[in-house]
C-alpha cells in the first residue's frame, strides 16, 4: 500500500481518530512542551503509534512548509471503499453534493472540503484533468475533512452531471451573470452545487450541463469571491433551507 505524509495537529489527529491503523509513525518536535503537543502525543501513544523525535528543520523538509506545527505523520493511503453510485444509493434523504470545476489550488480544495464537512455534504466531485488531488497541503488546510468527506475525481464531469440528473439530482451552478439569486432558488431538493475556480469560473460544457444558474449577491467593490467562500455560502444556504 502506498504511503503519504500528513502534517499539522488537526489532520493527523483526525487520522488517529478515524483510522489509527493507517498511521505508521509520527515525527514530532519534542522542543514543544505546550498542552496541545502533550495532548497530541498522548493520543498517539494511546493509538500505539511510534513517535520519532525530530527537529523543526527536518519537519519543514518533510512537509515542504514551515506550517507543520511540529507534527508530521507517515500514513498509508486510505482506499475509497464506495463508488459514487454506491454512496448515493446509501444516502438517506435528499443528497447534497459539491462539484468543483477547475479548482487546482490545494488551499482552495482543502478549505472546500472543510466547509463541505461542516455543512454535511455527502461528497465532493471534481474532474481528473482539471483539479488537484488530495495531498499533504490539502489535508492540512482541510483540518481532517480530507479523511471524512468522500472526494471523487471523475473522468468526464459533464457526463457525471448527466448521470446525477438521471438520479433526479438538481445540478445548480453559480455564475456572476445568472439572473436568479442563490436565495431565490429551492435548495431543499436532491442537489449538486456546481462551482468553478475564481476568475475563469466553470468551463462552458459544465455550465451547459447545469439545470439552473444562480448568482451570489455582491454589494461591494469586489466582483467575485474565493471558491471556498462561495462554497460555504451555497452549502450553508442549502443547509438553512433544509433545516
Amino acid at each position: 500500500m502506498s504511503q503519504k505524509l500528513l502534517f499539522g495537529f488537526h489532520a493527523v489527529s483526525v487520522r488517529l481518530k478515524t483510522a489509527p491503523q493507517s498511521v505508521r509513525e509520527i515525527y514530532a518536535d519534542m522542543t514543544r512542551h505546550d498542552q496541545r503537543m502533550r495532548r497530541f502525543l498522548e493520543q498517539a501513544a494511546n493509538a500505539g503509534v511510534r513517535i520519532i523525535e525530530s527537529d523543526a528543520a527536518r519537519l519543514e523538509k518533510m512537509a515542504k512548509t514551515h506550517r507543520h506545527q511540529g507534527v508530521v505523520a507517515a500514513v498509508e493511503e486510505l482506499t475509497q471503499t464506495k463508488s459514487l453510485d454506491d454512496l448515493l444509493d446509501a444516502v438517506e434523504g435528499p443528497p447534497l453534493l459539491l462539484v468543483l470545476d477547475s479548482v487546482t489550488d490545494p488551499h482552495n480544495l482543502g478549505a472546500c472540503l472543510r466547509v463541505a464537512d461542516g455543512a454535511g455534504a455527502h461528497a465532493v466531485i471534481a474532474p481528473k484533468d482539471h483539479a488537484v488531488g488530495i495531498n499533504a497541503t490539502v489535508a492540512k488546510v482541510a483540518s481532517g475533512a480530507a479523511d471524512t468527506v468522500p472526494y471523487f475525481m471523475v473522468t468526464n464531469l459533464a457526463r457525471t452531471l448527466g448521470e446525477l440528473k438521471e438520479r433526479n439530482i438538481w445540478c445548480v451552478g453559480t455564475s456572476d451573470d445568472a439572473s436568479q439569486s442563490l436565495y431565490e432558488a429551492d435548495l431543499k431538493m436532491p442537489l449538486a452545487l456546481v462551482l468553478g475556480a475564481e476568475g475563469p469560473g466553470m468551463r462552458q460544457l459544465t455550465r451547459k450541463s447545469c439545470d439552473l444558474l444562480v448568482s451570489i449577491p455582491m454589494k461591494g467593490a469586489v466582483e467575485s469571491l474565493n471558491v471556498s467562500v462561495a462554497s460555504g455560502i451555497c452549502l450553508y444556504e442549502a443547509l438553512r433551507q433544509r433545516s
